[in-house]
């Protein structure tokens, strides 16, 4: 899957892959609400909210071991679910999908 550049990622509808039960890998709605584009300092690049009902029932939002979840715009991934806001479990942050090419390359 291609890595959507920061100016692609746009506020609005996008799809959080996760798996919940029966390691059955499922999609779920999710809304990015607030973009900051000039964060690289740390895992909080997007303002994320789950909008999928299902999700929602199940779990009551982004509950532990979602970290890591890719999220989906536009058929491209543009990042990560990285924390939950303990206030209200349907929102959380993300980190950017390029910032953690970018880690991943430091590493090698």
């Amino acid at each position: 899957m291609e890595v959507a550049t920061r100016d692609e990622i746009k506020t609005g509808p996008a799809k959080i892959i996760c798996t919940l039960e029966d390691n059955k890998t499922q999609e779920f709605d999710i809304e990015i609400e607030k973009i900051y584009t000039n964060n690289n300092e740390n895992n909080k690049s997007m303002l994320v909210k789950v909008t999928d009902k299902d999700l929602i029932e199940k779990t009551g939002g982004i509950i532990q071991g979602m970290s890591g979840s890719p999220i989906i715009q536009n058929n491209k991934i543009v990042g990560a679910l990285t924390h939950v806001l303990v206030n209200d479990p349907e929102k959380g942050y993300a980190v950017f999908a390029d910032l953690m090419i970018k880690q991943a390359r430091e590493v090698q």
